[in-house]
Protein backbone atom coordinates (compact mmCIF):
# COMPACT_ATOMS: atom_id res chain seq x y z
CA UNK A 1 0.00 0.00 0.00
CA UNK A 2 1.15 3.81 -0.60
CA UNK A 3 1.38 5.88 2.56
CA UNK A 4 -0.15 9.03 2.63
CA UNK A 5 1.59 11.69 4.56
CA UNK A 6 -0.92 14.81 5.62
CA UNK A 7 0.97 18.06 5.00
CA UNK A 8 0.61 21.07 7.26
CA UNK A 9 -1.58 23.19 3.73
CA UNK A 10 -3.86 20.33 4.12
CA UNK A 11 -4.82 20.35 7.24
CA UNK A 12 -8.09 22.78 8.39
CA UNK A 13 -7.49 25.51 10.28
CA UNK A 14 -9.90 25.72 13.71
CA UNK A 15 -13.11 26.98 12.61
CA UNK A 16 -12.89 27.06 8.64
CA UNK A 17 -14.44 24.16 6.65
CA UNK A 18 -12.01 21.29 6.05
CA UNK A 19 -10.70 21.34 2.51
CA UNK A 20 -10.22 18.27 0.14
CA UNK A 21 -6.45 17.52 -0.13
CA UNK A 22 -4.78 18.56 -3.04
CA UNK A 23 -3.74 15.87 -5.52
CA UNK A 24 -0.10 14.95 -6.91
CA UNK A 25 -0.86 16.67 -10.66
CA UNK A 26 -1.84 20.10 -8.57
CA UNK A 27 1.34 19.82 -6.31
CA UNK A 28 3.21 19.33 -9.65
CA UNK A 29 1.61 22.35 -11.16
CA UNK A 30 3.03 24.86 -8.64
CA UNK A 31 6.71 23.29 -9.85
CA UNK A 32 5.75 24.40 -13.59
CA UNK A 33 7.36 28.40 -13.13
CA UNK A 34 10.30 26.40 -12.40
CA UNK A 35 10.44 23.76 -14.83
CA UNK A 36 8.98 25.24 -18.01
CA UNK A 37 12.31 27.69 -18.36
CA UNK A 38 14.66 24.59 -17.69
CA UNK A 39 12.95 22.58 -20.57
CA UNK A 40 12.76 24.93 -23.08
CA UNK A 41 16.60 25.83 -22.89
CA UNK A 42 18.11 22.76 -22.18
CA UNK A 43 16.27 20.28 -24.89
CA UNK A 44 16.92 22.18 -27.97
CA UNK A 45 20.67 22.77 -26.66
CA UNK A 46 21.14 19.03 -26.28
CA UNK A 47 19.38 18.21 -29.91
CA UNK A 48 21.25 20.95 -30.88
CA UNK A 49 24.71 19.95 -29.80
CA UNK A 50 25.06 17.07 -27.98
CA UNK A 51 22.64 14.64 -30.08
CA UNK A 52 25.64 13.27 -32.04
CA UNK A 53 27.04 16.37 -34.06
CA UNK A 54 30.24 16.38 -33.12
CA UNK A 55 31.08 19.90 -33.06
CA UNK A 56 34.60 20.88 -32.86
CA UNK A 57 35.13 21.83 -28.47
CA UNK A 58 34.99 25.88 -28.80
CA UNK A 59 31.55 25.96 -30.57
CA UNK A 60 30.39 23.09 -28.67
CA UNK A 61 31.38 25.49 -25.04
CA UNK A 62 30.09 28.72 -26.57
CA UNK A 63 27.02 27.80 -27.61
CA UNK A 64 26.38 25.90 -24.70
CA UNK A 65 27.40 28.91 -22.58
CA UNK A 66 24.53 31.13 -24.73
CA UNK A 67 22.06 28.56 -23.32
CA UNK A 68 22.83 28.97 -20.13
CA UNK A 69 23.08 32.60 -20.36
CA UNK A 70 19.38 32.80 -22.02
CA UNK A 71 18.34 30.29 -19.18
CA UNK A 72 19.09 32.29 -16.30
CA UNK A 73 18.63 35.29 -18.22
CA UNK A 74 15.11 35.13 -19.69
CA UNK A 75 13.06 34.62 -16.13
CA UNK A 76 15.57 37.32 -14.99
CA UNK A 77 13.93 39.98 -17.81
CA UNK A 78 10.95 38.80 -17.37
CA UNK A 79 10.49 39.69 -13.77
CA UNK A 80 12.00 43.13 -13.92
CA UNK A 81 9.86 43.90 -17.23
CA UNK A 82 6.92 42.26 -15.88
CA UNK A 83 6.71 42.53 -11.83
CA UNK A 84 6.89 45.52 -9.52
CA UNK A 85 9.44 47.31 -11.53
CA UNK A 86 7.44 47.24 -14.90
CA UNK A 87 10.95 47.92 -16.88
CA UNK A 88 10.07 48.48 -20.77
CA UNK A 89 13.07 47.40 -22.00
CA UNK A 90 13.52 44.13 -19.82
CA UNK A 91 10.23 43.34 -21.27
CA UNK A 92 11.13 43.64 -24.39
CA UNK A 93 14.61 41.24 -24.08
CA UNK A 94 12.61 38.49 -21.91
CA UNK A 95 9.95 38.68 -24.17
CA UNK A 96 11.91 38.32 -26.83
CA UNK A 97 13.64 35.44 -25.73
CA UNK A 98 10.55 33.81 -24.75
CA UNK A 99 9.22 33.78 -28.34
CA UNK A 100 12.45 33.45 -29.50
CA UNK A 101 13.41 29.32 -27.24
CA UNK A 102 9.15 28.98 -27.75
CA UNK A 103 10.05 28.52 -31.74
CA UNK A 104 13.36 26.77 -31.56
CA UNK A 105 12.49 23.73 -28.67
CA UNK A 106 9.06 23.31 -31.00
CA UNK A 107 10.93 22.59 -34.12
CA UNK A 108 13.94 21.29 -32.68
CA UNK A 109 11.32 17.96 -31.20
CA UNK A 110 9.47 18.08 -34.42
CA UNK A 111 12.45 18.17 -36.73
CA UNK A 112 14.25 16.46 -34.19
CA UNK A 113 12.65 13.28 -34.25
CA UNK A 114 10.69 13.50 -38.20
CA UNK A 115 13.77 14.81 -40.28
CA UNK A 116 16.28 12.52 -38.25
CA UNK A 117 13.73 9.35 -38.65
CA UNK A 118 13.52 10.01 -42.52
CA UNK A 119 17.13 10.61 -43.35
CA UNK A 120 17.74 7.37 -41.44
CA UNK A 121 15.20 5.57 -43.36
CA UNK A 122 16.58 7.12 -46.75
CA UNK A 123 20.28 5.71 -45.43
CA UNK A 124 21.42 9.56 -46.10
CA UNK A 125 25.26 9.38 -44.73
CA UNK A 126 26.48 8.47 -41.51
CA UNK A 127 24.93 9.56 -38.11
CA UNK A 128 27.17 12.86 -37.50
CA UNK A 129 26.26 13.57 -41.23
CA UNK A 130 22.16 13.39 -40.47
CA UNK A 131 22.91 14.92 -37.05
CA UNK A 132 24.37 17.95 -38.24
CA UNK A 133 21.50 18.14 -41.29
CA UNK A 134 18.90 18.60 -38.84
CA UNK A 135 20.70 20.89 -36.73
CA UNK A 136 20.99 23.22 -39.97
CA UNK A 137 17.64 22.54 -40.75
CA UNK A 138 16.03 23.56 -37.50
CA UNK A 139 18.08 26.60 -37.36
CA UNK A 140 17.13 27.25 -40.82
CA UNK A 141 13.29 26.40 -39.84
CA UNK A 142 13.27 28.92 -36.58
CA UNK A 143 14.68 32.11 -38.08
CA UNK A 144 12.62 31.98 -41.34
CA UNK A 145 9.30 31.66 -39.05
CA UNK A 146 10.94 34.32 -36.09
CA UNK A 147 11.45 36.69 -39.31
CA UNK A 148 8.14 35.84 -40.95
CA UNK A 149 6.53 36.33 -37.43
CA UNK A 150 7.80 39.08 -35.75
CA UNK A 151 6.44 41.04 -39.43
CA UNK A 152 3.26 39.54 -38.85
CA UNK A 153 3.11 41.26 -35.61
CA UNK A 154 3.89 44.03 -36.32
CA UNK A 155 2.07 44.89 -39.51
CA UNK A 156 -1.45 46.28 -39.80
CA UNK A 157 -3.81 43.22 -39.46
CA UNK A 158 -5.81 42.27 -42.47
CA UNK A 159 -9.60 42.76 -42.70
CA UNK A 160 -11.60 39.27 -41.77
CA UNK A 161 -15.39 40.30 -43.17
CA UNK A 162 -17.96 37.60 -42.48
CA UNK A 163 -21.89 37.71 -42.65
CA UNK A 164 -23.66 36.45 -39.53
CA UNK A 165 -27.06 35.50 -39.58
CA UNK A 166 -29.06 36.33 -36.10
CA UNK A 167 -32.76 34.74 -36.49
CA UNK A 168 -34.51 36.79 -33.80
CA UNK A 169 -32.92 40.02 -36.03
CA UNK A 170 -35.63 42.37 -37.38
CA UNK A 171 -35.39 43.17 -41.03
CA UNK A 172 -35.09 46.73 -40.25
CA UNK A 173 -31.49 45.64 -38.53
CA UNK A 174 -30.01 43.83 -42.19
CA UNK A 175 -26.91 44.66 -42.98
CA UNK A 176 -25.78 46.61 -39.76
CA UNK A 177 -22.20 46.88 -39.69
CA UNK A 178 -20.14 45.92 -36.80
CA UNK A 179 -16.17 46.38 -36.53
CA UNK A 180 -14.44 44.30 -33.98
CA UNK A 181 -10.46 45.01 -32.42
CA UNK A 182 -9.77 43.47 -29.46
CA UNK A 183 -6.39 42.44 -27.99
CA UNK A 184 -4.27 45.67 -28.91
CA UNK A 185 -1.78 45.02 -26.21
CA UNK A 186 -0.20 48.55 -26.21
CA UNK A 187 3.13 47.59 -24.46
CA UNK A 188 6.74 47.90 -24.03
CA UNK A 189 7.58 48.50 -28.16
CA UNK A 190 5.80 51.90 -28.70
CA UNK A 191 3.09 50.97 -31.37
CA UNK A 192 1.26 54.48 -31.06
CA UNK A 193 1.81 54.65 -35.40
CA UNK A 194 0.48 51.43 -35.59
CA UNK A 195 -2.29 52.41 -33.57
CA UNK A 196 -3.09 55.13 -35.84
CA UNK A 197 -2.77 52.90 -38.70
CA UNK A 198 -5.10 50.31 -37.50
CA UNK A 199 -7.78 52.90 -36.63
CA UNK A 200 -7.40 54.18 -39.87
CA UNK A 201 -8.11 50.57 -41.39
CA UNK A 202 -11.17 50.74 -39.08
CA UNK A 203 -12.70 53.93 -40.27
CA UNK A 204 -12.52 52.67 -43.85
CA UNK A 205 -15.12 50.12 -42.73
CA UNK A 206 -17.71 52.99 -42.31
CA UNK A 207 -19.21 50.74 -39.46
CA UNK A 208 -22.38 51.16 -37.86
CA UNK A 209 -21.07 49.86 -34.44
CA UNK A 210 -17.59 49.73 -33.43
CA UNK A 211 -16.17 47.30 -30.67
CA UNK A 212 -13.24 46.66 -28.40
CA UNK A 213 -13.71 44.00 -26.65
CA UNK A 214 -10.63 44.14 -23.77
CA UNK A 215 -6.76 44.05 -23.52
CA UNK A 216 -5.93 47.61 -24.25
CA UNK A 217 -2.71 47.52 -22.79
CA UNK A 218 -0.28 46.26 -20.56
CA UNK A 219 0.51 49.21 -18.01
CA UNK A 220 -1.13 52.09 -16.50
CA UNK A 221 -3.37 53.98 -18.68
CA UNK A 222 -1.67 56.76 -17.79
CA UNK A 223 1.64 54.57 -19.01
CA UNK A 224 -0.04 53.77 -22.09
CA UNK A 225 -1.68 56.98 -22.77
CA UNK A 226 -0.12 58.35 -26.38
CA UNK A 227 -0.53 54.55 -27.75
CA UNK A 228 -4.45 54.20 -26.88
CA UNK A 229 -4.84 58.14 -27.86
CA UNK A 230 -5.23 57.19 -31.60
CA UNK A 231 -8.73 55.44 -30.14
CA UNK A 232 -10.07 58.77 -29.97
CA UNK A 233 -10.05 59.18 -34.05
CA UNK A 234 -12.27 56.14 -34.27
CA UNK A 235 -15.50 56.24 -36.19
CA UNK A 236 -18.85 55.01 -36.21
CA UNK A 237 -22.31 55.88 -37.38
CA UNK A 238 -24.11 54.94 -33.73
CA UNK A 239 -21.87 53.95 -31.18
CA UNK A 240 -18.09 53.03 -30.20
CA UNK A 241 -18.30 50.32 -27.45
CA UNK A 242 -15.63 48.97 -24.67
CA UNK A 243 -15.64 45.88 -22.11
CA UNK A 244 -13.18 45.57 -19.93
CA UNK A 245 -10.06 42.20 -20.42
CA UNK A 246 -8.17 40.45 -18.00
CA UNK A 247 -5.34 42.42 -18.62
CA UNK A 248 -6.89 45.99 -17.38
CA UNK A 249 -7.02 44.11 -13.76
CA UNK A 250 -3.16 43.66 -13.98
CA UNK A 251 -3.44 47.26 -14.56
CA UNK A 252 -5.72 49.72 -12.37
CA UNK A 253 -8.83 48.67 -14.47
CA UNK A 254 -11.01 51.43 -13.71
CA UNK A 255 -8.46 53.79 -15.00
CA UNK A 256 -8.70 52.28 -18.67
CA UNK A 257 -12.05 52.80 -18.02
CA UNK A 258 -11.95 56.33 -17.43
CA UNK A 259 -9.54 57.10 -20.54
CA UNK A 260 -11.49 55.28 -23.34
CA UNK A 261 -14.77 57.26 -21.92
CA UNK A 262 -12.43 60.45 -22.45
CA UNK A 263 -11.70 58.99 -25.97
CA UNK A 264 -15.36 58.98 -26.60
CA UNK A 265 -16.11 55.21 -26.11
CA UNK A 266 -19.13 53.74 -24.46
CA UNK A 267 -17.51 51.40 -21.70
CA UNK A 268 -20.33 48.67 -21.31
CA UNK A 269 -19.96 47.27 -17.61
CA UNK A 270 -22.41 45.24 -16.66
CA UNK A 271 -25.16 47.38 -19.04
CA UNK A 272 -26.74 47.87 -22.26
CA UNK A 273 -27.51 50.12 -25.34
CA UNK A 274 -29.86 49.96 -27.75
CA UNK A 275 -29.36 50.33 -31.61
CA UNK A 276 -32.38 51.02 -33.55
CA UNK A 277 -32.68 51.47 -37.61
CA UNK A 278 -35.85 51.04 -39.30
CA UNK A 279 -38.19 49.96 -36.96
CA UNK A 280 -36.35 47.44 -35.13
CA UNK A 281 -33.99 46.95 -32.34
CA UNK A 282 -30.96 45.02 -31.21
CA UNK A 283 -29.76 45.43 -27.41
CA UNK A 284 -25.70 46.13 -27.41
CA UNK A 285 -24.59 44.54 -24.19
CA UNK A 286 -21.20 44.11 -22.04
CA UNK A 287 -19.60 42.57 -19.39
CA UNK A 288 -16.48 43.05 -16.94
CA UNK A 289 -14.17 40.68 -17.71
CA UNK A 290 -14.59 37.32 -15.78
CA UNK A 291 -11.28 38.42 -14.08
CA UNK A 292 -13.17 40.95 -12.43
CA UNK A 293 -14.96 39.00 -9.94
CA UNK A 294 -11.57 37.85 -7.89
CA UNK A 295 -10.11 41.37 -8.44
CA UNK A 296 -11.15 42.93 -4.90
CA UNK A 297 -11.83 45.96 -7.26
CA UNK A 298 -14.78 47.29 -5.98
CA UNK A 299 -17.82 47.55 -8.67
CA UNK A 300 -16.05 45.65 -10.71
CA UNK A 301 -17.29 41.67 -12.04
CA UNK A 302 -19.37 40.06 -14.48
CA UNK A 303 -22.53 40.55 -14.04
CA UNK A 304 -25.18 39.50 -17.50
CA UNK A 305 -28.51 39.53 -15.37
CA UNK A 306 -27.57 43.09 -14.53
CA UNK A 307 -25.81 43.86 -18.37
CA UNK A 308 -29.69 42.44 -19.61
CA UNK A 309 -31.73 44.51 -16.90
CA UNK A 310 -34.50 46.28 -18.18
CA UNK A 311 -33.81 44.86 -21.56
CA UNK A 312 -36.86 43.28 -23.58
CA UNK A 313 -36.57 39.53 -23.56
CA UNK A 314 -37.99 39.61 -27.11
CA UNK A 315 -35.45 41.59 -28.81
CA UNK A 316 -31.84 40.27 -30.21
CA UNK A 317 -28.70 40.90 -28.16
CA UNK A 318 -25.57 41.31 -29.27
CA UNK A 319 -22.65 40.79 -26.02
CA UNK A 320 -19.23 41.90 -25.87
CA UNK A 321 -17.38 39.69 -23.55
CA UNK A 322 -13.68 39.33 -23.15
CA UNK A 323 -13.16 35.58 -22.69
CA UNK A 324 -14.81 32.82 -24.79
CA UNK A 325 -15.35 31.10 -22.08
CA UNK A 326 -18.26 33.38 -20.85
CA UNK A 327 -20.17 31.72 -23.42
CA UNK A 328 -21.99 29.14 -21.53
CA UNK A 329 -23.48 31.81 -19.02
CA UNK A 330 -24.69 33.35 -22.14
CA UNK A 331 -26.03 30.23 -23.76
CA UNK A 332 -28.04 29.85 -20.41
CA UNK A 333 -29.42 33.79 -21.06
CA UNK A 334 -30.41 32.95 -24.67
CA UNK A 335 -27.96 35.54 -26.40
CA UNK A 336 -27.55 35.52 -30.01
CA UNK A 337 -23.88 36.52 -30.43
CA UNK A 338 -21.16 36.71 -28.16
CA UNK A 339 -18.08 39.03 -29.17
CA UNK A 340 -14.88 37.90 -27.87
CA UNK A 341 -11.27 38.08 -28.06
CA UNK A 342 -8.30 36.68 -25.63
CA UNK A 343 -7.02 33.86 -27.22
CA UNK A 344 -4.93 35.55 -30.04
CA UNK A 345 -5.81 32.27 -32.05
CA UNK A 346 -2.88 30.51 -30.39
CA UNK A 347 -0.67 33.61 -31.33
CA UNK A 348 2.94 31.11 -31.36
CA UNK A 349 1.77 27.49 -33.34
CA UNK A 350 1.31 24.89 -31.45
CA UNK A 351 0.12 26.88 -27.73
CA UNK A 352 -3.00 26.82 -29.34
CA UNK A 353 -3.12 23.68 -27.80
CA UNK A 354 -2.69 25.16 -23.95
CA UNK A 355 -5.11 27.74 -25.39
CA UNK A 356 -8.04 25.15 -26.32
CA UNK A 357 -7.67 23.70 -22.31
CA UNK A 358 -9.04 26.92 -20.94
CA UNK A 359 -11.30 27.94 -23.32
CA UNK A 360 -14.22 26.96 -25.50
CA UNK A 361 -13.49 28.54 -28.89
CA UNK A 362 -9.69 29.29 -30.45
CA UNK A 363 -11.06 31.86 -33.45
CA UNK A 364 -13.83 32.10 -35.54
CA UNK A 365 -17.33 31.52 -35.73
CA UNK A 366 -18.91 28.96 -33.62
CA UNK A 367 -22.53 27.32 -32.13
CA UNK A 368 -23.21 27.20 -28.23
CA UNK A 369 -26.57 25.84 -27.61
CA UNK A 370 -29.50 26.13 -29.19
CA UNK A 371 -29.69 29.60 -30.28
CA UNK A 372 -26.51 31.46 -29.20
CA UNK A 373 -23.40 32.12 -31.83
CA UNK A 374 -20.06 33.29 -31.24
CA UNK A 375 -17.51 34.57 -32.56
CA UNK A 376 -14.06 34.51 -31.03
CA UNK A 377 -11.09 37.24 -33.03
CA UNK A 378 -7.66 36.14 -32.88
CA UNK A 379 -6.90 39.70 -31.87
CA UNK A 380 -5.81 43.19 -33.51
CA UNK A 381 -1.92 42.97 -31.51
CA UNK A 382 -0.16 40.74 -29.67
CA UNK A 383 1.22 40.16 -26.14
CA UNK A 384 4.53 39.53 -24.83
CA UNK A 385 6.75 38.05 -27.87
CA UNK A 386 6.59 40.02 -30.84
CA UNK A 387 5.54 37.15 -32.76
CA UNK A 388 2.78 35.93 -34.58
CA UNK A 389 3.14 32.38 -36.14
CA UNK A 390 0.26 30.58 -38.02
CA UNK A 391 -1.90 32.91 -35.87
CA UNK A 392 -2.57 36.29 -37.87
CA UNK A 393 -4.09 38.94 -36.10
CA UNK A 394 -7.33 40.69 -37.16
CA UNK A 395 -9.89 43.88 -37.77
CA UNK A 396 -13.31 41.96 -37.85
CA UNK A 397 -15.95 42.96 -40.18
CA UNK A 398 -19.48 41.18 -39.13
CA UNK A 399 -22.23 42.05 -41.18
CA UNK A 400 -25.61 40.95 -39.11
CA UNK A 401 -28.10 40.00 -41.64
CA UNK A 402 -32.12 38.92 -40.97
CA UNK A 403 -33.45 36.07 -42.28
CA UNK A 404 -36.28 38.77 -43.10
CA UNK A 405 -34.63 40.17 -46.08
CA UNK A 406 -32.67 43.00 -46.32
CA UNK A 407 -34.05 46.26 -45.75
CA UNK A 408 -34.23 49.36 -47.37
CA UNK A 409 -31.38 51.96 -45.32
Amino acid sequence: MTETTETSEDRPVAGETPRAPRSRLQRLMRYIPLIAPVLLWTVPCWLLLYAGQHWPLPVTLVCTGLFVLGLCGMPLAMVRGHGRRQQDRAAIIGDSLLGTIWVLFTWSVILGVLLRLALTVAGVGDGQDRARIVTWAILGTAAVLLGWGYAEARRVPRVRRLDVELPRLGAGLDGVRVALITDTHYGPLDRARWSERVCEQVNALEADLVCHTGDIADGTAERRRAQAAPLGTVRATRARVYVTGNHEYYSEAQGWVDLMDELGWEPLRNRHLLLERGGDTLVVAGVDDVTAESSGLAGHGAHLAGALDGADPNLPVLLLAHQPKFVDRAAAHGIDLQLSGHTHGGQIWPFHHLVGIDQPALAGLSRHGARTLLYTSRGTGFWGPPFRVFAPSEITLLVLRSPRGAASV
